[in-house]
């Protein structure tokens, strides 16, 4: 389960970013500058410096290949914009510094609920309840701060998930073995 993989300041290689098992992300961005984003539907939106959490899911064919297809966006070479996120990685100023990940574990919304909402109300979050799916670090918090914080919330919605199962399950002991895992990977 957790405790697996790199600590929230030393990001594993960024080759493992592909796992096809697929799971929950949070993708720890750093904005350089303030910026103003249309972001679909949602609108334009200013956005200050500082450093900000994504939350989303990779849970389709492929996995956390979705992940690779952000960091492409973040580097400037995908120009389509699918997803709410993609308005924001498109910004010259944003880069995405590293990505926790809960591998094998469907927690997009628990981990997203974890975290305080950020700047934009229904980001990310139009196919759920969740009042966003970006979350803002607090004034002046580091980004190793924040992807402790974000680590944290990663492994509480992970063994929240697992409790739930082994709750639900007729033999306890077997659902309470989770092969899901919380990782630290590389950004860009």
């Amino acid at each position: 389960m957790s405790g697996e993989g790199a600590d929230a300041g030393n990001p594993e290689s960024d080759a493992s970013v592909g796992d096809p098992d697929g799971g929950t992300y949070t993708l720890l961005i750093d904005l350089a500058a303030p910026a103003e984003i249309g972001v679909g539907a949602l609108g334009a939106h200013a956005i200050d410096a500082g450093v900000y959490a994504y939350t989303g899911s990779a849970l389709g064919a492929g996995g956390f290949s979705r992940v690779d297809r952000h960091r492409r966006t973040a580097r400037g070479e995908h120009d389509v914009r699918h997803w709410h996120v993609d308005h924001l990685l498109g910004h010259p100023d944003a880069r995405i510094d590293r990505v926790v990940r809960s591998v094998g574990a469907d927690v997009e919304c628990a981990v997203a609920d974890r975290l305080s909402a950020g700047p934009v109300d229904g980001f990310g979050a139009s196919d759920c309840g969740c009042k966003s799916h970006l979350a803002a670090g607090d004034e002046g918090e580091s980004l190793d701060a924040f992807a402790a914080r974000v680590r944290d919330a990663h492994e509480a919605a992970v063994e929240s998930a697992d409790a739930g199962a082994a709750g639900e399950s007729e033999d306890a002991t077997d659902a309470a073995e989770s092969d899901a895992r919380v990782d630290v990977v590389a950004g860009e």
